[in-house]
């Protein structure tokens, strides 16, 4: 299974959506097209299990890293945020890119969503544990903008810039992100 998995989002940062039949997925895997479907009942599916694991991977690096962050001051933990969330969609920027276009196609936005809410929820709870260090703010609003500006801000970089981007641009991004999710809270 994991095969089928991983032929299909490399046919997909190589060919793209179009090009991936399942036969040709199934060649590349090296299984029989019989098999395939024993699994996965359509090319959509397949795109849809590359979407769950691709998430999955950005999800574990985003957990951990919420957790890190539990007693670290706003500014040393939105930093960390910021960082993280540029390093996690910077895993595999062309599959990255294929899959943004592609969600809406395999009815995946439901689970996109669920991902969404999840990091609402423990950015939340952060924002929470520290509502000592910044201004008065409704903490859902404040928790909506922040992580919508990370994501947006790190989402971008990696599909509009990913293989241009130097070590030194990161670290700019990073710190004018940081310095202004900072500057919105405190």
């Amino acid at each position: 299974m994991d095969a089928l998995v991983e032929a299909t989002a490399r046919i997909l940062v190589k060919e793209g959506f179009e090009k991936a039949s399942t036969n040709h997925i199934a060649e590349i895997a090296g299984v029989s097209v019989g098999s395939l479907y024993q699994y996965f009942p359509s090319k959509e599916a397949l795109v849809a299990a590359v979407i769950d694991r691709h998430n999955e991977e950005i999800m574990a690096i985003v957990r951990t890293a919420l957790t890190e962050i539990a007693d670290t001051p706003i500014d040393k933990a939105v930093r960390q945020l910021v960082t993280v969330a540029i390093d996690a969609h910077r895993i595999n920027p062309k599959l990255h890119r294929v899959l943004a276009e592609q969600i809406p196609r395999t009815g995946q936005l439901k689970d996109v969503e669920a991902f969404n809410r999840e990091i609402h929820t423990l950015v939340r709870a952060y924002l929470e544990s520290r509502r000592k260090e910044m201004r008065k703010l409704d903490l859902d609003v404040a928790t909506f903008i922040c992580v919508s500006a990370i994501e947006s801000v790190a989402h971008n970089t990696v599909l509009n810039d990913a293989g241009t981007l130097s070590e030194k641009m990161v670290r700019t991004l990073v710190d004018e992100m940081t310095r202004m999710v900072v500057g919105y809270l405190r």
